[in-house]
């Protein structure tokens, strides 16, 4: 069976796709079977992995609506060399159904059940938000991977989320844990970068990552070519951080 790690953060600009994305291609270049799921109407995440968002046929909307397989919503990315399930801005319609009815949050779970054997490591990006989108994600993984900007607010609306994984456990999914925290666009030179990234270690120990992403040129840019960092420029730091994080992930997860 796969593991299935969220990748989620309510607070938006912290590094969640680009941790989403390079996370699922380190994972691959350690000969990991991965899958890629966009669940964020957003759609970044599908065009960080070369995927036209505005000339999708089949994606997490249809899947989430019952309208196509999950084989069917399953695309391959060329430029990431990862299996992806794509979105774009219809997946709202999608939200819009899941709030109506009862007992949607397993859609995804249900959905992911059919093909998790076929993967080691299901990766899914959420949106900036606690909705239903984020509870039906929560719902099918086994943990819950945080990215952190060590910059000032890092740990403005951990607590929400946090609490919110805690509903999770309580009602839809008791197996769901926090695997990690990760430190991003972190800055050496940056008092406020050490500063938090001490607290993070004060208030959650052995929970965040060792592995520090820096702030990266070659991260910020691979997404325009439609790459990860890792494809794009692989001896670069950022993404030399993103393969020393797959390795640490690996290490967590076989232990749990």
């Amino acid at each position: 069976m796969a593991v299935i790690l969220s990748v989620a953060n309510q607070k938006g600009g912290v590094g969640k796709t680009t941790t989403a994305v390079n996370l699922s291609a380190a994972l691959k270049t350690v000969k990991k079977r991965v899958l890629l799921i966009d669940i964020d109407p957003q759609g970044n995440t599908t065009m960080g992995c070369g995927i036209d968002k505005n000339n999708l046929k089949n994606s997490t909307c249809e899947l989430l609506l019952g309208e196509c397989s999950i084989e069917k919503a399953i695309t391959h990315s060329d430029a990431v060399e990862i299996d992806v399930i794509p979105a774009n801005i219809n997946l709202i319609a999608a939200e819009v159904s899941l709030l109506k009815d009862e007992h949607l949050e397993y859609q995804l779970k249900n959905a992911l059940a059919k093909i998790d054997n076929q993967y080691d490591y299901i990766i899914i990006d959420c949106p900036p938000s606690l909705n239903m989108l984020t509870i039906n994600a929560f719902t099918a993984s086994k943990g819950i991977v945080i990215p952190v900007q060590c910059e000032y607010y890092a740990l403005e609306g951990l607590s929400a989320l946090i609490q919110t994984i805690e509903k999770i456990k309580a009602t839809t999914n008791p197996d769901l844990e926090i695997t990690g925290l990760i430190r991003t666009m972190y800055d050496a030179r940056n008092n406020l970068s050490n500063e938090v990234s001490v607290q993070l270690q004060q208030y959650f120990s052995n929970k965040v990552f060792k592995t520090i992403i820096p702030r990266n040129v070659k991260l910020a840019e691979a997404p325009s070519f439609g790459q990860s960092a890792i494809n794009y420029a692989r001896s670069s730091k950022g993404a030399i951080s993103y393969i020393s994080l797959a390795s640490e992930v690996v290490r967590k997860t076989t232990i749990n």
